[in-house]
């Protein structure tokens, strides 16, 4: 289904603003936000390099005791040595991506000589249900798959325990993070998203996830704002940093175009001309004829 034409203008506005959205780092963030309660029992290692070559795994999680146990949904089955392969939400893991990763998962362990095979686990992460992978293991590979969890389906049936997530259906209470990894958040859920990053001090942290969600969902927030939900949504933009990012992009890309199209957004969104002046460096009346 194509964007809405508000969508297209707010992503567009903010593409000019923040670049490339950088979903797998929000992914790494956002994984260890759900582990938070055991980041004193577990090392975890963001785009881990395999090889000399570019060959790489998401995420590795190594247990720093080998024996301690977790209880977390996602973490319930680790091993010593734990690897994650995610997929942002336009994207998926397909029968191909599977064998990769496995293969992967093989030359991680002939290269980490303390990583036994019988000592990793491998995790895919992705944002629907993945009907042709999990066919394909049982008819062709004859594996056992059973959803042990909401959202998460274990196979068994191999050397290597392996889980295929989907995060659509995670619980919101049990995994808030990784299941608002998504650009298809209401405002409701962006709020929430907030403050929970307010109320748990992880601003520094988790700004690479903070700044994703934003931008996925500028459309939305935009929207809000515009259908009345102002004061509540104008504090999410500035505890997204929203508004800071604004404001420093548009002064350092120097560029009247990018300044205006910055102000145009602005002034949708029914901000003060003082605030749009201050933001942009635009004159007062140079926003007024906009």
């Amino acid at each position: 289904m194509k964007k809405r034409r508000s969508q297209l203008r707010a992503d567009d506005a903010i593409d000019s603003a923040f670049g490339h959205t950088d979903w797998h780092t929000a992914f790494f963030q956002a994984l260890k936000m759900e582990l938070r309660e055991y980041e004193g029992l577990l090392d975890f290692f963001y785009d881990h390099k395999l090889t000399e070559e570019p060959l790489r795994i998401d995420c590795v999680i190594v247990k720093k005791t080998k024996d301690v146990k977790i209880s977390k949904n996602i973490a319930a089955f680790f091993r010593e040595y734990n690897l994650f392969e995610y997929k942002s939400p336009d994207h998926y893991v397909s029968i191909a991506d599977f064998y990769k990763v496995y293969a992967y998962a093989c030359l991680y362990s002939s290269i980490e000589k303390k990583a036994p095979i019988t000592s990793l686990t491998l995790s895919f992460m992705e944002r629907r249900y993945p009907r042709k992978l999990l066919k394909h293991l049982q008819e062709v590979r004859g594996y056992t798959v059973v959803e042990t969890s909401e959202g998460i389906y274990t196979v068994s049936g191999d050397i290597l325990p392996i889980q295929i997530i989907d995060s659509r259906r995670l619980s919101a209470d049990e995994n808030l993070w990784l299941k608002s990894l998504s650009n298809k958040l209401n405002s409701l859920e962006i709020e929430h998203i907030s403050k929970e990053i307010v109320r748990q001090k992880k601003d520094t942290q988790i700004n690479a996830y903070r700044k994703v969600i934003t931008k996925a969902n500028a459309g939305i927030i935009q929207e809000a704002m515009e259908m009345g939900r102002r004061v509540t949504l104008e504090q999410v933009i500035e505890n997204t940093g929203l508004g800071a990012k604004w404001e420093a992009r548009g002064k350092a890309r120097g560029k009247a175009e990018g300044k205006a199209e910055i102000a145009r957004k602005m002034k949708q969104a029914e901000r003060p001309v003082s605030e749009i002046a201050g933001f942009t460096g635009l004159s007062p009346e140079a926003i007024e004829n906009l």
